[in-house]
């Protein structure tokens, strides 16, 4: 099964590197790519993704954590003390917590959640089970250590000291406890749906406007929805029980697990499965 050279050119521009090229990638000639292009350009990056060193991909998930627990602070300053209205001020909320698959997609960082698109590789045999559990493990281990990371120097740099983001924070982290752990796992499928939605959608465009255009909506949706994301909650409880959040490490540790499951369901079968059957089964 082969692919194109000029598909692997492309590519090129998805993945940051040290040293470019003078000459500018190949692109195709719209400025959107059709479903079945979309497919083959995750499946090479996806290729790219297991031949990351162990070093570059544990800097790059810290980084993937850093980006995620970033806009989790970002929103819980956003939907504090909202005059809009629940709905509006949600998806305001929303839409700056999409900052962090921006920083991810378009600056260049792994972030477990997203990775999980990369079963439609190994759907297509292009990499083994062995190398995309490697990157899944790896990069959520590293996210995990970023998101954990960030939220203790934020929370120590004094930012959650004054209202109203200290009720927001706990606020949050208690309804997020409060789950029981169907609807963790039910909420993390959904989640990790629209998350690999936003990610395969911005490889739709070659710029980056178009790429952020993609991200924004499908994350802003589940955001709004109240979804569970595992990496972002791994930001978002422990800052909510530092500021002084009713719960402990138990109720943290029962809801990562099953918002993890649930994201691992929605986004390693459920999106690239059918994403594959509809666009990426007869090509390549």
């Amino acid at each position: 099964m082969s692919i194109s050279e000029h598909r692997i050119a492309d590519l090129m521009r998805f993945e940051p590197r040290t040293q470019q090229s003078s000459t500018p990638a190949q692109t195709s000639s719209s400025e959107v790519c059709a479903p079945a292009e979309i497919a083959d350009r995750l499946c090479l990056w996806s290729s790219g993704k297991v031949a990351l060193s162990f070093e570059r991909l544990a800097a790059l998930g810290i980084l993937g954590g850093l980006y995620i627990g970033f806009c989790g602070a970002l929103a819980t300053m956003v939907v504090s003390e909202s005059s809009l209205g629940a709905g509006p001020t949600r998806w305001l909320g929303g839409i700056a917590f999409s900052l962090g698959l921006v920083l991810v997609c378009v600056g260049g960082a792994e972030l477990s959640t997203g990775n999980c698109l990369m079963a439609m590789a190994r759907l297509r045999r292009l990499i083994t089970a062995r190398q995309l559990w490697r990157n899944w493990t790896l990069s959520y281990l590293a996210n995990g250590l970023g998101a954990l990371g960030l939220a203790w120097i934020v929370f120590n740099s004094g930012v959650y000291d004054a209202e109203p983001l200290r009720s927001t924070a706990i606020r949050i982290a208690e309804a997020k406890l409060a789950l029981s752990p169907a609807q963790a796992f039910l909420k993390g499928i959904l989640a990790n749906a629209l998350v690999c939605l936003a990610v395969w959608l911005s490889f739709a465009s070659h710029n980056a406007v178009g790429k952020v255009l993609g991200i924004v909506f499908p994350i802003s949706a589940f955001v709004a929805l109240g979804f569970e994301h595992s990496i972002a909650n791994l930001y978002l409880i422990p800052a909510g029980l530092m500021a002084g959040a009713a719960g402990g490490l138990p109720d943290l540790a029962r809801n990562i697990a099953w918002g993890t499951g649930g994201n691992l369901l929605g986004g390693s079968l459920v999106v690239p499965v059918l994403l594959w059957l509809g666009h990426a089964r007869h090509q390549g």
